[in-house]
């Protein structure tokens, strides 16, 4: 049947295997932009981006690269994508990449990027690499969005920068604080793994 391997692969990181709650990766950026949903979209698109990228890239390459220098070379892949999106943002949202700092330059180092190339494109061709890469950006960025719109809707009582709350709500101050973006990962943890997951399997 056509795309039954794409089809298993995107199941597969939206779900069981999903990079945030199951493999729980790339938590440093559920603490650093979930407090705004603008901040947190902007960087999953460009996790995305660069996860799609470099996967296909290392892919199509993974047979000119020699061992004793694959992780090096991985890194200058990953590198060459995240500084075209810090170029893309500074270009044309200043603002946001002012708000998200050394953040987005930090994408090089998510564990998810080097995790799928070392666990999927060194092994797999490039079309099915660049479908693990970007799967695994949705699994993540739906992950973060949602804790993000949580944390800003009772941190701030915005949602994208509009007012949503009614008069004389109270700010809960610690969900904009890293201690909020814990608490809303492991409620997420807890309730899609703890239960979702759980009986599905069952």
């Amino acid at each position: 049947m056509a795309f039954r391997k794409e089809k298993k692969i995107l199941l597969r990181n939206l779900g069981a295997d999903n990079p945030v709650f199951v493999q729980v990766l790339g938590i440093c950026s559920t603490l650093a932009v979930t407090n705004v949903v603008k901040n947190t979209l902007v960087m999953c698109l460009g996790l995305v981006f660069t996860l799609t990228l470099s996967n296909a890239s290392v892919s199509a390459l993974r047979k000119w690269i020699p061992s004793r220098v694959r992780m090096m070379v991985e890194v200058l892949i990953i590198a060459c994508y995240v500084i075209i999106v810090d170029i893309v943002l500074k270009a044309y949202l200043p603002d946001t990449s002012r708000q998200l700092g050394p953040y987005v330059g930090l994408i090089i180092t998510n564990c998810i990027i080097m995790g799928r190339a070392e666990a999927f494109a060194l092994t797999n061709p490039p079309w099915l690499s660049a479908v693990d890469g970007f799967s695994a950006g949705i699994g993540y960025s739906y992950v973060l969005l949602s804790i993000s719109a949580f944390r800003e809707i009772l941190g701030s009582g915005t949602f994208w920068g509009y007012t949503v709350v009614w008069e004389g709500w109270t700010n809960w101050s610690i969900m904009v604080m890293a201690p909020g973006a814990f608490f809303m990962l492991a409620i997420f943890i807890w309730i899609v793994k703890g239960l979702i997951l759980k009986e599905t399997e069952n």
